[in-house]
């Protein structure tokens, strides 16, 4: 169950030559998949191409009328191993995961893919995952790209741009025998288009072809003398083959003016950006037209020299505008220019920011203080600059406070925290090798649990060292998408093989919920297209894990239990507790449609909620800070008697009791009830709210006359 379905906008998938496509940039993405003839696809869902796989799942109908093969990978060096069917022939095949982790968990493949070289088209989509949105360490794609000798294609943010990158991506790969990385960034996935369509394209030679009719290269093959002779070819005939391609096909765009004393040459992903700034600065207009001299890079490797020299030849100065570090761009550029002796100042870092993400306002910045040094007059001829929206306003870290980053309302992953901390209450504190995923949040407050991360599905593998004998010992933790992403063998394996004394907390929500709810092989519901209900339980003791708990999550009283069976049994090994309860988020993405639904023809329904009663509830607390559900909040204490203020449930809870258990289970005070909301009530329901109202009104007037003896 993906974040959202796209069963209706993939039908936008089958319009032919003439027809105008509209839509969002990974629809147009695919489109453009199908309109180059590929002959399979698959990848791993992240951010930002979460969407792109799953368009591509429930597109699935109209590839396999067209023989196309969809893959949803294991993982990232699944997807780039899937490649390989465009070694030895001719089959067009394109994979699509998150980078820069992505790309680094698919390094072994991807290397072995680009030193052999490709037949077929073979195009990696990369979802460059750079900037101020990201999640991931700050790194960029170009490094791998550069290392390995794959084509980089950075497309122009729109959607005409992004599809002919793609169809010339494809025959740049097989005029140069190279595979080829697209670089998507978040605003070029999500952005909304139109381009004139083409027809979807079977491809002439089909799997069934190639396994039908097997062909084998020996000299594909990274073993030696081969691999040796791969790296000759990559210079002497790939690479010129690729400066030939896109030199010929104009991968590169000059726009803007012709001419003049300044120029800019900018990555195609930041092409708007730039605009934008000229446009700021008075020197473009609303549609991008401008008499500067714009160098628009869509492929970012390989540079062509003679574009380079070209373009900078007749120029005073350039700005570069390169995203990112190390400046792979720059240097090239600067090498270039110098080899030809070119006259021209080559200006990127030193007024542009060393690193981060290069945003409106920052590309802005760094366009006024090159035109002020380079090219004043053209600078006046613009107009003043208008002034910056809100810049009168304070530093807004001093005005709104800090929100982290924490779970959903309702998350079941909350109480297995919840747990731990109450337990290291009475233990003491204990390491905890965190992973990623939405777990990774309890790293934040008001859990302040976990030490370190090292990676996807690596959490049990990051605490390998941590097996000295010790008054404690070391917990990790792991979600269901990353045990099966690389769990299964990097974590349980691991410490079944080494004998492992540690503790694996694994939270089986049902999903891969934090890449927006995708199918995992232990997921519950059945899947159309592949097999799920494979318990994760069945798979860690085929492993050969003997002590292994299974609960639900939201009961922390028994998750603290059990966790501290695990800390202080002598029973020596590695130990696994598996915290069952489905993805709220999800859940309730299911659930909230039939609901309203069926409550809209009439039906009974009845829906939990919790709540905090005022005259009960102490103002300790301590409720919230173990807890940390968005929807628990605190109001004014309605007694005049009591400063502190209360705790209170706002009217967005799902009802999922955590924090009524974190009450019991801590021994705070009992001032949670539950109470039920009826919609479309029986006959039998109302008589039995008056009669419930009755009895609680002569008790509340009981109350009320006692008082009142007792007035002063």
């Amino acid at each position: 169950m993906a974040e959202r379905s796209f069963a209706k906008e993939v039908q936008k998938l089958r319009l032919g030559k003439g027809e105008t496509f509209a839509g969002e940039g990974i629809l147009a993405v695919t489109k453009a998949l199908l309109q180059s003839g590929i002959a399979y696809v698959g990848g791993y869902q992240g951010s930002p191409i979460s969407h792109l796989l799953d368009v591509l799942a429930d597109a699935q109908e109209i590839m396999a009328e067209l023989g196309i093969r969809f893959e949803a990978s294991a993982n990232e060096a699944a997807a780039a191993a899937m490649l390989a069917a465009s070694v030895n022939y001719p089959l067009r095949g394109a994979v699509a995961f998150k980078s820069v982790v992505g790309t680094n968990v698919a390094s072994d493949a991807l290397s072995n893919l680009a030193s052999g070289g490709v037949t077929g088209g073979a195009m990696v989509i990369v979802g460059e995952d750079y900037g101020e949105g990201s999640s991931i360490m700050q790194e960029r794609a170009h490094a791998f790209a550069m290392k390995s000798q794959i084509w980089l294609l950075d497309p122009r943010p729109n959607l005409p741009s992004i599809v002919r990158m793609v169809e010339q991506g494809f025959e740049l790969s097989e005029a140069s025998n190279t595979p080829v990385m697209l670089e998507l960034r978040v605003r070029s996935c999500h952005l909304y288009g139109r381009f004139e369509a083409s027809d979807n394209v079977r491809p002439a030679f089909g799997l069934k072809d190639a396994m039908e009719a097997p062909r084998r290269q020996t000299d594909r093959i990274v073993l030696p003398p081969a691999n040796f002779q791969h790296e000759v070819e990559k210079v002497r005939d790939r690479w010129p083959a690729a400066i030939d391609f896109i030199r010929q096909h104009r991968m590169n765009e000059f726009l803007g003016g012709h001419s003049g004393p300044v120029g800019i040459i900018v990555q195609g992903g930041l092409y708007n950006n730039v605009v934008r700034a000229l446009q700021l600065a008075g020197l473009a207009d609303a549609f991008g037209q401008t008499e500067v001299p714009i160098y628009c890079l869509n492929v970012t490797y390989p540079l062509i020299d003679s574009e380079v020299v070209g373009f900078c030849a007749d120029k005073r100065a350039v700005l570069l505008v390169e995203e990112g570090q190390p400046d792979f761009i720059e240097q090239n550029v600067a090498r270039i220019l110098r080899q030809a002796k070119v006259d021209c100042a080559l200006v990127g870092k030193e007024m542009l920011p060393l690193a981060g993400e290069y945003t409106g306002k920052v590309v802005s910045d760094g366009l006024q203080a090159f035109l002020a040094a380079h090219a004043p007059a053209l600078l006046g001829k613009g107009g003043a600059r208008p002034p910056e929206a809100g810049s009168n306003l304070p530093d807004i870290a001093g005005v709104v406070p800090a929100r982290p980053a924490g779970f959903c309302t309702g998350c079941p992953e909350r109480p297995v925290f919840t747990a731990m901390k109450l337990l290291s209450r009475e233990i003491g504190e204990f390491h905890v090798s965190s992973d990623i995923g939405c777990h990774l949040f309890s790293i934040l407050p008001p859990f302040s649990i976990g030490n370190t991360t090292m990676g996807y599905g690596l959490g049990m593998a990051g605490m390998a060292a941590f097996q000295a004998p010790a008054k404690q010992r070391t917990v990790a933790l792991m979600g269901d998408g990353g045990f099966w992403h690389n769990g299964v063998a990097s974590g349980v394996g691991h410490m079944v093989f080494n004998r492992n004394d540690g503790v694996a907390v694994i939270i089986d929500n049902g999903y891969a919920a934090a890449t927006g709810g995708q199918d995992v092989l232990s997921s519950r519901a059945a899947n159309r297209s592949r097999t799920t209900q494979h318990p994760i339980a069945k798979a860690v003791r085929g492993m050969g894990v003997e002590w292994v708990k299974e609960l639900r999550s939201y009961d922390v009283a028994h998750v603290r239990e059990r966790l501290r069976e695990a800390m202080t049994t002598p029973v020596k090994g590695p130990k696994v507790i598996i915290a069952q309860s489905e993805c709220m988020l999800n859940r309730q993405r299911r659930e909230k449609p039939l609901f309203k639904a069926a409550v809209s023809k009439g039906e009974r329904r009845v829906q939990e909620r919790f709540g905090v009663d005022p005259e009960t509830c102490t103002g300790d607390h301590s409720c919230i800070r173990l807890s940390g559900c968005p929807t628990l909040t605190v109001r004014d204490n309605p007694d005049p008697l009591r400063d502190e203020p209360i705790a209170h449930v706002q009217n967005d809870c799902v009802g999922c009791g955590n924090c009524g258990e974190t009450a019991h289970a801590a021994v705070l005070c009992p001032s949670f009830y539950r109470a039920e909301i009826t919609h479309n009530p029986t006959v039998w329901d109302r008589a039995k709210a008056r009669l419930r109202g009755a009895v609680i009104g002569w008790l509340q007037a009981r109350d009320a006359r006692r008082r009142a003896r007792w007035a002063f």
